[in-house]
């Protein structure tokens, strides 16, 4: 198996997992044993989502779409926040 997603934390990991489930993409997660293990720690690189070697080069496909998506949501998110503190009568 190739790791194909390094994710934020287990959650996204999952996140990540469904999506290639999704797309007929078998993946694992690890790191859930490891995440006990830190706490409330902010910890990264144990949350990895890997592929059999036959998948991975259609699975790195589809999670640089989810990248690229997550992207995109962050600078609309970023925009909007621009847009909602803009106060008119302050200018």
């Amino acid at each position: 198996m190739k790791i194909v997603y390094r994710a934020s934390d287990i959650i996204e990991a999952h996140i990540v997992a469904g999506m290639l489930r999704a797309h007929d993409i078998e993946p694992h997660v690890g790191g859930h044993y490891l995440q006990g293990a830190v706490g409330d720690l902010a910890m990264d690189g144990f949350a990895n989502v890997l592929v059999a070697e036959d998948d991975y080069d259609n699975a790195i496909d589809l999670v640089r779409e989810y990248d690229n998506s997550a992207e995109q949501a962050d600078a609309n998110e970023a925009g909007a926040d621009k847009v909602a503190d803009y106060k008119p009568w302050l200018a």
